[in-house]
């Protein structure tokens, strides 16, 4: 797992082996963060770190109002969320961050290489 340099604090790259068991999990999981028309407002960031901080895996649903580009929208969020874009499907993004404070049990293990 390499990282890349995202304002001063680094996020994993993640490798495709690692990204295919993220998407996995993701399947059946929920749109936690709906982005409506308001787009990226500081509330929807908070909410998003907020969910991202409690899952570490998280859905968000682009609004057909949110007047957003999708590839972008998914760069700015996980910027502004310093987390991974695992994927884009559709209007569905699907970010991911490991929060070691997170009992370890509850914790996603990211399969090595």
């Amino acid at each position: 797992m390499t990282e890349k340099k995202q304002d001063e604090k680094l996020v994993p790259e993640l490798t495709s082996k690692q990204k295919k068991f993220l998407k996995g999990l993701a399947h059946d999981l929920p749109a936690l963060v709906q982005v409506g028309k308001e787009g990226f407002s500081k509330s929807l960031i908070e909410q998003t770190n907020l969910e991202l901080t409690r899952r570490e895996l998280i859905k968000v649903k682009l609004g057909k109002n949110s007047g957003l580009e999708k590839d972008q929208a998914g760069i700015t969020l996980s910027e502004a969320t310093k987390s991974t874009l695992v994927q884009l499907i559709g209007k569905t993004l699907i970010l991911y961050r490991a929060n070691p404070k997170r009992n370890k049990e509850e914790r996603i293990r990211l399969p090595k290489n």
